[in-house]
């Protein structure tokens, strides 16, 4: 039992310092701004105030690790999410008929001021470590064992994380500067049995360790040699061949796991995900129920037919679902066979196109939102029969079902909306789902959807 607990403890990484300030460091600013316009506009802070800031906390928590973003990336970051998150609000308080418990002035305050503290504070949290880095006490002598293709993935990592203290100085293989990497020849500072003398010599602090860790003595006695130096130890395995998704580290039981494809929806991240889709979708279908019942009335007039189209697609883990739109054409493809809607289609109507053209007719799909079917960002549900179809042609195609659905997605506000007509088109568009898996936070919903309200009035690619 000894054994196993130390195991554990060994594979559960703590969370950095850096990532923890980041964490409280936004969402503490936003309440502490609204708190200081109370405090200046010599307002009590009365119950509505309390609940607005709990939401508030709630919805920018944990906050997004900027420090070594670009100034313009996430100052546009900064200022979508926010803009977004005051809608977020501003629906909720008119659905809610809640607004006229608060201070017109005491909210523009916040408004205007929230954004430019955190900015300020990305600045100096970033000023703060870079101060850190160059701090001799602070950097980081690193080499990497083996001079393959991966241990120079490894080098061009640890060069690109100079600004963070790592200080790359070269290689150890057993293979010659003919046999190595073309880039690790020039920097191989000797065999694997020089690793460890070299390591003490040199004050070297990490070892990366990039060769296969089989039964061959030599690799025992290379990591048996680098124990008992006092450097920190690495094991980089080679899985560049296969798309990470959610990549972490985990304990079952005292054995170390490498999981290579997990969802990004579990624990808290679960329950944020589904909280902000039943606020939101609960207060768009609020607020556009008059305009519900005028576009229904719109189809219904256009051509005969049912004013929902219902289509089979597949959900998370691949389960069929079905999903609601607005019908948009007088044929309706669900079959063995689905054709893709494309520019001037014959059986788009003169109101379907412009349900389509500005993405109206997927506005009952927030009913499949609150029905849990569906989520308001994620991948864009294709037809059964396109699934079955391009599984078979693009690597990696069904990995976009570990998540729900989603009415709009990270590739549909990159260009990639509408219709797929090659193959190219469509893996460019299962890569931008793979992004969105790989780096979800509510931060990039909240982007997602402001860029998409953009989208959908002005792209000319939909249809």
């Amino acid at each position: 039992m000894l054994e196993n607990r130390h195991t554990r403890n060994f594979y559960s990484a703590p969370q950095s310092v850096t990532s923890l300030i980041a964490a409280f460091m936004e969402p503490t600013i936003t309440v502490a701004v609204y708190l200081l316009a109370l405090m200046w506009s010599d307002e009590p802070v009365l119950r509505p105030d309390l609940t607005l800031c709990l939401l508030v906390f709630a919805l920018t928590f944990p906050g997004r690790n900027r420090f070594r973003d670009r100034y313009l990336t996430a100052a546009v970051d900064i200022t979508s999410s926010w803009l977004m998150l005051l809608l977020i609000l501003a629906l909720c308080g008119y659905a809610t008929r809640s607004l006229s418990f608060f201070e017109t002035d005491v909210l523009l305050f916040w408004a205007l001021l929230t954004p430019v503290l955190q900015m300020l504070g990305m600045m100096v949290g970033r000023q703060l470590l870079q101060w850190q880095a160059v701090q001799p006490q602070n950097r980081r002598p690193a080499v990497v064992i083996g001079a393959g293709v991966l241990g120079v993935k490894v080098a061009h990592a640890l060069r690109e994380g100079r600004a963070q203290g790592a200080d790359f100085v070269g290689y150890f293989d057993d293979r010659n500067d003919g046999r190595v990497h073309t880039d690790a020849g020039p920097l191989r500072l000797g065999g694997l049995k020089d690793a460890a003398p070299y390591v003490r010599s040199h004050g070297i602090r990490d070892v990366y360790i990039t060769l296969p860790l089989g039964s061959q003595p030599r690799i025992i006695e290379l990591l048996e040699d680098i124990q008992g130096t006092t450097a920190s130890i690495y094991f980089v395995p080679d899985v560049f061949g296969i798309s990470i998704i959610q990549g972490r580290l985990q304990d079952m039981n005292g054995v170390p796991v490498v999981g290579i494809c997990e969802t990004p929806f579990t624990g808290t991240n679960r329950l944020v995900k589904r909280a902000s889709d039943i606020v939101l979708a609960s207060a768009i279908l609020l607020v556009t129920s008059p305009l519900l019942l005028l576009l229904a009335i719109g189809v219904k007039l256009s051509s005969p037919g049912p004013v929902i189209f219902r289509q089979r697609r597949n959900g998370l883990d691949g389960e069929e679902i079905i999903v609601y739109k607005l019908r948009s054409m007088r044929a309706m493809d669900d079959g063995a066979v689905v054709h893709q809607a494309t520019k001037g289609d014959a059986r788009i109507t003169r109101f379907g196109a412009f349900l389509r053209r500005t993405s109206l007719d997927e506005l009952p799909q927030f009913v499949n939102v609150l029905q849990g079917r569906m989520s308001i960002v994620g991948p864009r549900p294709h037809a059964v029969a396109h699934n079955e179809l391009y599984r078979q042609l693009i690597k990696a195609y069904m990995v976009r079902h570990k998540v729900k659905p989603g009415i709009t997605g990270w590739a549909q506000v990159n260009g990639y909306r509408g219709e797929t007509d090659t193959l190219d088109k469509m893996q460019a568009r299962v890569e931008y789902d793979l992004e969105y898996l790989r780096n979800w936070s509510l931060g990039f919903d909240l982007q997602i959807i402001a860029r998409t309200v953009k989208v959908a009035f002005f792209d000319r690619n939909a249809y």
